[in-house]
């Protein structure tokens, strides 16, 4: 009798590695076809796109990456890398160059947008469309107090660092319907970040939201967002969970103003997590998306 928790099974993708700097960054390239960029973000890793893998790779090229400290990837300490959007940017790149990956499409959610958005405005020339799913890649005043918390230094060791509790709770706060998460999935989200030394990357990200002008990444996010107005004449599909209480619908509608082109589905019912709770209203916009819209640079 299959384990329960056997999260394997639903993530049958061969790894493949890049050595950056003497980190080892995991990635999956299934298929072949036009090229697919899915980048996750925190606390999540390519487990997230599992089902959008097995959709589309066959008809495209699909490439996963897991940030380092995320996922497969390497953990390094905050001694050994720089756990900074500036450099999660420069790592996609890195990426991206390595696999000279051309008229790329990218997906991108959570983190995933800003450092996404931030490798497309590095390299416009070889990004063609985008799909946006419950992100940012501007700079916001709204950051729930949940988050906000997490910058506090000792609170965030404990819980987050320590006791896993931003990966826990985010199982159960990010979706509206909870039996989508099952012992296997939720197994799934959790395996990578099992030990102290394996959160770091998520304790990182959440102390990398620059909440306001001194902060490190402030500067990075700022300069991302002044590059989004380049890619008007691009095509944009923007899919939001409109129950998610961190990227609000506000988050949607800030987007919208950037990409005043883009095609838009609001998604009644559905959470952060929107792939786990719609999953099958997902993947036909999506599959629908990529076969109309031109794929032109």
């Amino acid at each position: 009798m299959p384990d329960a928790h056997d999260w394997r099974s639903l993530y049958p993708f061969a790894s493949h590695w890049l050595e950056i700097d003497g980190h080892g960054l995991h990635y999956l390239d299934e298929g072949s076809g036009p090229p697919l960029l899915l980048v996750h973000g925190n606390p999540t890793w390519s487990f997230f796109w599992r089902e959008v893998v097995k959709a589309l790779r066959p008809t495209h090229r699909v490439v996963a990456v897991d940030h380092i400290g995320c996922g497969l990837s390497d953990k390094p300490s905050p001694r050994e890398y720089p756990y900074r959007l500036a450099r999660r940017i420069r790592d996609l790149g890195r990426l991206v160059e390595a696999l000279d990956l051309r008229e790329i499409t990218l997906v991108a959610h959570d983190w995933g947008g800003a450092i996404g958005m931030g490798a497309a405005v590095a390299a416009p020339d070889r990004f063609s469309r985008f799909v946006l799913l419950n992100t940012a890649a501007f700079r916001s005043e709204h950051c729930p107090r949940l988050i906000r918390l997490g910058h506090i230094p000792i609170l965030s060791a404990v819980a987050i660092q320590g006791l896993n509790l931003f990966a826990r709770a985010a199982l159960r706060l990010t979706v509206t319907r909870r039996q989508c998460m099952t012992p296997a999935v939720r197994a799934g989200y959790l395996a990578p970040y099992d030990s102290w030394r394996h959160r770091a990357a998520i304790r990182r990200f959440v102390m990398d939201i620059p909440l306001g002008p001194k902060h490190p990444s402030y500067q990075t996010l700022a300069d991302i967002e002044a590059g989004l107005p380049q890619f008007r004449d691009r095509p944009v599909l923007l899919i939001w969970g409109m129950d998610d209480w961190c990227f609000t619908p506000r988050f949607l509608e800030r987007f919208i103003e950037f990409f005043p082109q883009a095609e838009v589905h609001r998604l009644d019912g559905a959470g952060h997590y929107v792939l786990e709770d719609a999953p099958d209203r997902v993947i036909p916009i999506l599959r629908a998306f990529l076969a109309h819209a031109p794929n032109r640079t």
